[in-house]
């Protein structure tokens, strides 16, 4: 469960899927505090479109900018909150093959620097998006969560290891750590939101469940805890 009384933070937040959880967290009375990468431009990407359907000067939402690369500001971004769901990472696969090193900065560093930064706040739960990468291609279906990891890309390489870093922060700290692998994130305009993966991912964390994959798309990969269900909506792209 989350606690109503405590401030929810959300990496990755002017993101697609950030974004969507953001909404859905705001929509049912929480406090969210949600990071956009810094940018000259002072653009908060897919975050913009939440705060243009929010009241003006909405108390609920806090928008910070500013970098998981930095263990500094990682530190400040979840004082005082209950939940951290990090969803902030590089995710463009090609890209990955020219520019590994960023990936390696973002996506591995910046989750050891979350996972530093929920221990020494001693936040409630730390909910890591991760992803169905980690398998890479599958070597049986349905594909369980003990499915063997094969680094593909350099992606897929960074996503395993943002992956062991979470879960040895929970094996050495007793750090509150969850893994959340999605498949299939197809991208729905904004006033489908309600039918979108992210709604599902607060949903069933809320309730405490562990919830079945049960998609209609037939690309799925297959079954996995903590992969939600992705619904058909009208405009789906994915």
């Amino acid at each position: 469960m989350i606690d109503i009384n405590k401030t929810v933070a959300v990496t990755g937040a002017d993101g697609f899927i950030g974004s969507h959880l953001v909404e859905a967290l705001l929509s049912r009375g929480f406090r969210v505090r949600a990071l956009a990468q810094y940018n000259s431009f002072n653009n908060w990407g897919w975050l913009e479109d939440v705060v243009r359907n929010r009241p003006e000067g909405d108390a609920a939402l806090e928008i910070m900018t500013g970098d998981v690369r930095d263990a500094n500001f990682c530190r400040e971004f979840v004082k005082g909150c209950g939940t951290v769901f990090h969803l902030a990472a590089l995710i463009a696969i090609p890209f990955s093959y020219v520019a590994p090193d960023s990936y390696v900065d973002t996506n591995v560093k910046g989750t050891l620097n979350m996972c530093q930064a929920a221990r020494d706040a001693g936040i409630d739960r730390l909910v890591v998006t991760s992803t169905s990468e980690v398998y890479g291609t599958a070597q049986y279906v349905p594909i369980p969560e003990a499915h063997p990891r094969q680094p593909q890309s350099p992606y897929s390489a960074t996503k395993i290891g943002a992956d062991a870093i979470a879960l040895s922060f929970y094996n050495a700290f007793e750090l509150p750590v969850v893994i959340a692998r999605p498949f299939n994130a197809p991208k729905c305009p904004r006033n489908h939101s309600h039918h979108y993966l992210a709604d599902s991912l607060w949903h069933d964390h809320n309730q405490g469940r562990r919830p079945v994959a049960h998609t209609r798309f037939q690309l799925c990969r297959g079954y996995l805890p903590w992969l939600h269900s992705a619904r058909r909506c009208p405009g789906c792209r994915g």
